[in-house]
C-alpha cells in the first residue's frame, strides 16, 4: 500500500479487533510521525538524531513501542466503556461477518435480559485486539557509512530495520516482501522470540509473501533449517495488486491456489521435519506437532462473492483487501487532494509503471503530484530528485557509495553518457524518457501522511506517489469503515459500475498486456533467451486459461451472474493470446 498511507491503521482500526500492516522502511517519517503524537497525547519526547549510534533501528523500536501503546489505550478503552457510550463497543461486533461465533454470542447476550456490567465483563474476556504487523522489503536492504567507513551488515536498511521490530513491544507478525534475501535470513536466527518456546508459542511470528508454490517451498526450507517457522504463505497476485508487482513466468493466481490447496500438509510436514531436527541441533525446545499455519490470499479482490470463493474452493484461510482501503479515510491516511483523484480514477488512470529505482513494475496513478513534480524538474534541465532519505540508493555503477537511479546524481551522470553515445534524436529520446521517468518514491509514498497532519515537508516536498492496484477503478466513492466492512461480507455493494472483470479475468488481461509489452520490446532484436522467455510464458497462460475455462464452466451455485460473460471472455484472452504467440514465433532470432 506505501509507506504512510497505513502508518496511523493500527490507532484507527486495532481496538475494533482488525488486522493491519504497516511499513518501517523510512525512520526518518517515523521519528516526525512519533514526535507529533508525543506532543498530541501528552507524552515525553526525545529526539533519537541521526548522531545516536544504531538511530534507525532505535527509531523504529520507539515508533512501535508508542503505536502499542496508544493502540492498547484505545482498546481498553472500549472494552471499559460506560453504558453511555456502549455504541463503540456495538461497532466492534458489527464489523465482524455474521457467521461469527462471538458476534452470535454477543447477540444471543444483549438480547436477554440487558445488564451493562455483566456484558462488560464479557466483552473484556472475549474482545481481542487486530495484531499490528510490520512489512519489511527484503531487497531494500542499502550498505550504510559512518562518514567514510562502510558499516557492518547488521547497519544495513533491512537488517536495522528488523532488529527494531524485534527489540519493540509488539508481539506479532513481521512481513517480508519482495523475494528471498538470504544475509537477512540469515540473521533471523540471532533473534530468540522466533523460536517456539516449551510449550510450542511464538512471541513474534514470520509472514511470507510469495507469488508460487515454489517459491514458499523454497523459502519455508530455507528458513526451517535455521530452526524458524513461517507462521503464514501470503500468496499475492503477481501483477493485480497494489505497490510493485512481482510477475510470474505468466502463472495465474487460481492455478497457484490450488497447487497450495493440495499440497498444503505436504508443505506443512516437509517443512516441520527440516524444523525438528534444526531445532534438536540448537539444543532448543522440538513442538510434537506441526505448528499452525496459515494460507492465505490477496491481489484484485473486490466482491464479497470472490472473498468467500477463495475461502470456500481454495480453502484459504483469510482473504486480504488493500487497495479499496485507500478510500476509507477511518482506515487509511491520504491527504485530501490525492483522496479526490483517487475517487476519480479510472482503469486508464491506473498503469504499471517504471517509475521505481527498484527496476521492479510498479503500479501508479496517472497523474499523481510527485510525478507532476519530476516532470518540471526534467523541463527545467534539472532531472532527478535531492535524495533526501536515500533508502532505495542501491546502483553501484557510477560510483562506490550507491546511488539512487531517481537520484539528481545518478541521471546526471547517466546522461552525460547517453550524449556521448551517438544515438539519432528519436533513440535518444527514447533513452532520455528510461533515465528520467523513475521517481523518488521512496519519499514520495511518505508525504501523504505529512500532508494530512499538517506537519513540515520542507525536506521532503508535497509530491505525493500512490501505489493503488487496478481493482481501484471499480470504486469510485470515500467509504465508511462500516460500509467496507459490510461490502466485503456481503451485507451491501458498494460497486455500482456493473462492467467489473472477475478478479482472476481481470489478473489475465494484465498478464497479456505484460506479455505484449514484452514482445514490442523483442521486437528490434530478439535472443534465443527471450523467446524462450515468451514461449514459455505464454504457453504458462495457455495453461492457465484453460484451468479456469474448466473451474467456470463446472461451478455450481457461485458467479451465475457472470459466468457467461468470464467464459466469454476467456475465448476473446485464448485468442489474443494465440496471435501474440503465432507473432513470437515468426520474429528473427539472433545467435
Amino acid at each position: 500500500m506505501g509507506i504512510g498511507f497505513s502508518l496511523e491503521t493500527p490507532l484507527k482500526v486495532a481496538h475494533y479487533g482488525m488486522d493491519s500492516v504497516i511499513s518501517i522502511g523510512d525512520d526518518i517519517l517515523l521519528e516526525k510521525l512519533r514526535k507529533f503524537y508525543c506532543e498530541k497525547e501528552g507524552l515525553p519526547y526525545q529526539e533519537i538524531t541521526d548522531k545516536t549510534d544504531d538511530y534507525r533501528a532505535k527509531r523504529i523500536t520507539s515508533f512501535l513501542n508508542l503505536i502499542h501503546d496508544l493502540a492498547v489505550k484505545k482498546f481498553e478503552a472500549l472494552k471499559n466503556a460506560a453504558i453511555d457510550k456502549s455504541q463503540e463497543l456495538r461497532e466492534y461486533f458489527n464489523f465482524l461477518p455474521d457467521t461469527s461465533s462471538i458476534k452470535q454470542e454477543f447477540r444471543k447476550l444483549t438480547a436477554q435480559t440487558f445488564i451493562w456490567e455483566q456484558v462488560r465483563a464479557w466483552a473484556k474476556e472475549n474482545l481481542s485486539m487486530g495484531s499490528i504487523d510490520v512489512n519489511i522489503m527484503t531487497k531494500v536492504d542499502k550498505d550504510n557509512y559512518r562518514k567514510d567507513e562502510k558499516l557492518p551488515v547488521e547497519y544495513n536498511d533491512a537488517h536495522a530495520g528488523l532488529r527494531g521490530y524485534m527489540n519493540s513491544n509488539l508481539n506479532s507478525s513481521i512481513v517480508f516482501s519482495a523475494g528471498m534475501n538470504p544475509r537477512l535470513y540469515s540473521y533471523l536466527e540471532t533473534f530468540d522470540a522466533l523460536y517456539p518456546d516449551q510449550n510450542g508459542e511464538l512471541k513474534k511470528k514470520i509472514i511470507l509473501k510469495v507469488s508460487d508454490y515454489r517459491s514458499a517451498l523454497i523459502q519455508g526450507k530455507f528458513l526451517a533449517k535455521k530452526g524458524l517457522w513461517v507462521s503464514e504463505y501470503r500468496i499475492e497476485s503477481g501483477l493485480n495488486c497494489g505497490g510493485h508487482a512481482f510477475a510470474t513466468d505468466g502463472y495465474l493466481m487460481g492455478p497457484i491456489l490450488a497447487e497450495f490447496r493440495d499440497k498444503r500438509e505436504e508443505l506443512i510436514q516437509s517443512v516441520h521435519e527440516i524444523l525438528a531436527k534444526a531445532l534438536t541441533d540448537k539444543g532448543r525446545p522440538v513442538p510434537p506437532t506441526p505448528l499452525p499455519l496459515k494460507i492465505t490470499a490477496q491481489g484484485g479482490v473486490g466482491t464479497a462473492e470472490e472473498h468467500q470463493f477463495l475461502i470456500d474452493h481454495y480453502h484459504v484461510d483469510s482473504v486480504g483487501w488493500g487497495t479499496p482501503f485507500l478510500l476509507v479515510p477511518e482506515a487509511t491516511t491520504v491527504d485530501h487532494a490525492t483522496l479526490n483523484k483517487l475517487v476519480a480514477a479510472k482503469e486508464e488512470d491506473l498503469y504499471l509503471s517504471n517509475i521505481s529505482p527498484l527496476g521492479v513494475p510498479f503500479h501508479s496513478l496517472r497523474g499523481n503530484t510527485k510525478d507532476q513534480e519530476k516532470a518540471k524538474l526534467v523541463e527545467k534541465g534539472r532531472a532527478g530528485s535531492a535524495c533526501p532519505k536515500r533508502f532505495l540508493a542501491l546502483s553501484n555503477e557510477f560510483t562506490e557509495k550507491s546511488l539512487c537511479t531517481a537520484s539528481r546524481q545518478y541521471q546526471h551522470l547517466k546522461i552525460q553518457e547517453l550524449d556521448k553515445a551517438g544515438l539519432s534524436p528519436e533513440a535518444y529520446k527514447i533513452q532520455f524518457d528510461k533515465i528520467t521517468e523513475k521517481s523518488c518514491i521512496c519519499v514520495g509514498l511518505g508525504t501523504t501522511v505529512l500532508l494530512a497532519n499538517n506537519l513540515d515537508t520542507k525536506v521532503e516536498g508535497n509530491g505525493v506517489s500512490i501505489c493503488p492496484g487496478p481493482n481501484l477503478a471499480y470504486f469510485s466513492r470515500i467509504m465508511s469503515l462500516r460500509e467496507i466492512t459490510d461490502h466485503i461480507y456481503g451485507r451491501i455493494n458498494v460497486i455500482t459500475r456493473t462492467d467489473r472483470p472477475n478478479m482472476f479475468v481481470k489478473e489475465l488481461t494484465i498478464y497479456l498486456d505484460y506479455l505484449k509489452n514484452k514482445l514490442e520490446e523483442s521486437r528490434v532484436s530478439m535472443t534465443q533467451k527471450q523467446q524462450k522467455y515468451l514461449l514459455t510464458f505464454s504457453e504458462n497462460l495457455k495453461e492457465g486459461i484453460n484451468y479456469y475455462y474448466d473451474l467456470f464452466s463446472n461451478l455450481k451455485g457461485i458467479f451465475e451472474d457472470t459466468r457467461g460473460s468470464i467464459l466469454k471472455q476467456l475465448d476473446a484472452c485464448k485468442r489474443s493470446l494465440g496471435f501474440m504467440g503465432m507473432e513470437i514465433e515468426k520474429l528473427p532470432v539472433s545467435q
